[in-house]
């Protein structure tokens, strides 16, 4: 009688989630299943932990709701009744509708989706570029978040990584702007920590008294969509009490005389008209920060999110300049270090398919270019979908639903599970997880390269974006050399890899190690702009962007690396507060008098994991945060069931009194599946597909609703 023994096998890899801590991962498989999955201690940013959304990352591979096998819909649009069918079949059939499609409108009827339900290299944001771009596609803009972060940051400092996160151990004065950093980047926090501990003075800028707000020295509660307002109103008690770092502006800067003519129209008193935040709160912020050196400041994203938030991007990311806070190690600012990592998105994405004239259409105006709400010529026919769900993650969801109903619309998903976005597709495509595939990650929150390699084979039929790319390549007829092309070549060919910052860095040392730190300088060492050398056509921080004479654009990595027809809306030179469209003046105040800000979830990434029981029961259900004087207005009790409206749409949840919001101000976490919810509908229901100055970006957080007790 023999007796088997398993044997662990330990894989390296990183997550795939779109968050900025890209944690290292060590899967653990024993008779080629993947029994556990844990952080590698080593990995110097996130140490071996991973946040709570990736508690049951193995256990999520075998969902037994995967979608496994391409099927067909059998049923109603929106039903999600669908049967099985062969890969070839499927791709008979969307070469069929396309080829159809293409001769009777033109490929530009084609519209591709997709966003970072991925964050890999090979299967993330620019899997679907190059197959799209050769197709001839429309080109979808892919600004869900980040793009006015992006194109505010390259106006004022260039495509840098700025400040390294491990650097704020340094640090002696830190802001945490318009982030949660406990929820959405949690390993950063204890550098944060350590600074605390070593005295430094920790300040959060957020409307929400947060779980990151609460471990704060200080939080300063402020209005959505005035963050603009509150940074020009420190530079306007910098500037009038001397605190300027004259030889660092003198040196590195440009356009100091129209940023502090800009500066003088937001004295303390109308910033504390605008913002909420008390004027003494606002002198002691502005002469803390230039004062205590290194001072240091963590933007969120959320600050984009209003009609204004590009210029309150840029007006932050001129305050280090001000106060030569740069000079330092752990001073600076950092919005994104993805900067740092030498792409080739000429390859990635190869923009050279592009036909020139080519139309682009922003994903987040998806409701309206479907229903016709866009006039456009031709009108779109077909959608694929890939790493996004639009249905829960895009603004003004009902137009969204509308649009896909439609009976002469082709959609094709490419899913790991049948997702409310998912249900009205008529062609669905399996793809893989993250111990499935081979990537080199994408990272968004640290300097080191990360790469993913396959710990178990795909179940069922399932294949990486990378490969439904080829296939669908193959289907269509493409012979380019760049679909027989091997992931690892893939790999290879996607990074610049005889870069300076990847000097020493070799695809072979990562298969061994898993990771490796860009060579941009040590934590401890440095301080990338304590002499200029700012990544602007200048060379300077431009206070006063040259960039701005081109208008409005997107960064080209966010629309396939297409350079043609931007925006090109007017920009003004320097920064200014450009308030909320909706907001306590507006007609719709009368109606909708309650701002909704809807930040990330705990236990959910967007709507991933949200589909998981366990995950459920960390994150709860859904939630509407309310103050007590804004529920005893409308009698509304700790744990009644409340409609939340405007004329958008709507959604229920369960309210939950707090004073963590002010009064005017409600809450809820984005990412709940609406299929799940108790109304079938979310909180993007509600919120307008306007955009915000810069980048294309949404104003999710520019939204007027009204609450009533279900």
């Amino acid at each position: 009688m023999s007796v088997h023994l398993s044997e662990t096998r330990v894989v390296r890899g990183a997550c795939p989630q779109d968050c900025p801590d890209t944690c290292a991962f060590l899967y653990h498989v024993e008779d080629d299943k993947l029994v556990e999955v844990t952080g590698d201690p080593d990995h110097p940013m996130t140490r071996g932990g991973l946040c709570v959304k990736l508690k049951n990352f193995a256990e999520h591979h075998y969902n037994p709701d995967r979608l496994l096998y391409p099927m067909k819909r059998v049923g109603p649009k929106g039903s999600g009744m669908f049967e099985r069918i062969s890969w070839d079949a499927a791709l008979a059939e969307i070469k069929a509708r396309w080829t159809d499609i293409i001769d009777r409108h033109g490929s530009q009827a084609i519209m591709p989706h997709g966003y970072l339900g991925h964050q890999g290299t090979l299967n993330g944001l620019t899997a679907g570029d190059a197959f799209f771009n050769r197709l001839g596609s429309s080109v979808a803009e892919k600004t869900y978040c980040e793009s006015g972060s992006s194109t505010a940051w390259i106006m004022t400092v260039g495509p840098t990584g700025g400040l390294d996160v491990e650097s704020l151990t340094h640090s002696k004065y830190i802001i945490v702007w318009g982030m949660n950093m406990l929820n959405t980047n949690l390993h950063a926090w204890p550098f944060i920590v350590e600074a605390k501990a070593k005295g430094a003075k920790v300040v959060v800028i957020d409307p929400v008294r947060t779980r990151t707000a609460k471990q704060a020295d200080w939080h300063i509660r402020i209005k959505p969509g005035t963050d603009g307002a509150l940074a020009l109103g420190m530079m306007n008690v910098i500037i009038a009490e001397g605190l300027v770092d004259a030889d660092y502006v003198e040196k590195y800067t440009v356009g100091y005389d129209q940023l502090a003519a800009r500066a003088a129209e937001f004295p303390p008193e109308r910033v504390s008209d605008i913002t909420g935040i008390p004027v003494q709160d606002i002198l002691t912020l502005a002469r803390e920060y230039a004062t205590t050196q290194p001072s240091a400041i963590r933007q969120g994203v959320a600050v984009e999110r209003s009609p204004g938030g590009g210029d309150a991007i840029r007006a932050i990311t001129c305050l280090p300049a001000l106060t030569g806070a740069w000079r330092h190690v752990g001073g600076g600012t950092v919005e994104m270090p993805i900067w740092e990592f030498p792409f080739r998105f000429d390859f990635m994405c190869r923009p050279d398919w592009i036909k020139p004239g080519t139309r682009v259409i922003n994903e987040l105006d998806l409701g309206a270019a479907l229903t016709g709400a866009m006039p456009l010529d031709p009108p779109i026919k077909s959608l694929f979908v890939y790493n996004s769900n639009p249905v829960s993650q895009a603004p003004n969801a009902g137009q969204i639903v509308a649009g896909l109903m439609r009976e002469d619309l082709f959609t094709v998903a490419s899913e790991l599970f049948i997702t409310d976005t998912a249900k009205y597709a008529d062609i669905l495509l399996p793809a893989t997880m993250q111990a499935e595939q081979l990537d080199l990650m994408v990272t968004w929150g640290h300097l080191y390269v990360m790469l993913n390699t396959p710990a178990i084979a795909p179940p069922g039929e399932c294949v990486p974006n990378v490969e439904l790319f080829r296939r669908l390549a193959g289907a269509m007829g493409f012979t380019d050399e760049h679909w027989s092309l091997s992931d690892e070549e893939m790999i290879r060919r996607s990074y610049d890899w005889d870069a300076p910052a990847m000097q020493g860095i070799t695809l072979e040392k990562l298969k061994d190690k898993g990771w490796m730190r860009l060579n941009v300088g040590l934590p401890g060492e440095r301080a990338p702009h304590a002499e200029g050398n700012f990544k602007t056509p200048s060379g300077k921080c431009e206070f006063a962007a040259s960039a701005a004479a081109g208008g409005n654009f997107v960064v080209p990595v966010w629309r396939s690396g297409y350079e043609g027809m931007q925006p090109g809306t007017p920009v003004d030179a320097v920064p200014n507060y450009i308030p909320s469209h909706e907001n306590a003046a507006s007609e719709a105040a009368s109606r909708y008098p309650l701002n909704l800000v809807s930040p990330k979830p705990h236990a959910f990434l967007n709507t991933q994991y949200a589909n998981e029981p366990t995950q459920q029961r960390r994150q709860g259900e859904q939630l509407i945060v309310i103050h007590p004087v804004d529920a005893g207005k409308r009698a509304i009790e700790h744990g009644s069931y409340v409609r939340v409206f405007n004329e958008r749409g709507a959604f229920e949840a369960r309210a939950e009194l707090s004073e963590d919001v002010s009064p005017g101000l409600m809450m809820t976490n984005v990412g709940h599946w609406p299929g799940l919810n108790r109304s079938g509908t979310a909180v993007n229901s509600t919120t307008s597909s306007r955009h915000c100055n810069l980048g294309q970006a949404g104003t999710y957080c520019d939204n007027l609703v009204e609450v009533r007790k279900v």
